[in-house]
């Protein structure tokens, strides 16, 4: 009996002890801001759901660059796109400890990006039809400030892009995520 009573107290004490002696570093509550990049620009906002996990939310038009099957026929195309994205900064308190800027969730973190890209218009200077297409991309991204209200953010993903509609008799491919934009935050 007293045994259980030592070892019941250790661990209240280690982990209370553990707990008062750690940095209540958390995320920002909420960030709504915009961002463009090489291809697409789009709206955010970014939400605290606890001390180092936000969730992303993103309204936007992906861009894209397309060639015909002869090489002659280059085009563009902007296509809108509705994208989720659970962020875990894991080295928030370590940024804080090293007295470096976590503002505006300034830096590293590990993402699953869940985009999906519905066909309801097409922006392009060719004649060309999106296809719907839901993609799932683990990554990994870094998000620093530039001043008080910009930002940029960089990262790399390698995930599945779902097509909603058979593609030559396929219904999904390997995709890519690599972005560098840059944003405001209001």
């Amino acid at each position: 009996m007293k045994v259980s009573k030592i070892i019941t107290l250790l661990v209240v004490l280690t982990f209370g002890i553990k707990s008062i002696s750690q940095n209540k570093v958390t995320l920002q509550k909420s960030i709504f801001g915009a961002e463009t990049g090489f291809l697409g620009f789009w709206v955010n906002n970014e939400t605290r759901l606890i001390s180092n996990l936000s969730l992303k939310s993103e309204l936007g038009l992906d861009a894209g660059f397309f060639a015909g099957a002869s090489g002659t026929k280059i085009g563009t195309v902007l296509v809108p796109v509705i994208t989720l994205e659970p962020r875990y900064y894991y080295n928030i308190e370590k940024r804080v400890r090293n007295n470096k800027t976590t503002s505006n969730n300034s830096a590293n973190f590990i993402a699953l990006n869940l985009k999906y890209q519905p066909d309801l218009f097409v922006i392009s200077n060719s004649d060309v039809d999106a296809i719907t297409n839901i993609s799932i991309i683990p990554k990994w991204s870094i998000r620093r400030n530039l001043g008080n209200h910009f930002h940029y953010e960089t990262g790399f993903g390698l995930g599945y892009r779902y097509f909603l509609e058979k593609i030559n008799n396929e219904k999904g491919e390997v995709a890519v995520d690599l972005h560098l934009r840059i944003g405001y935050n209001f």
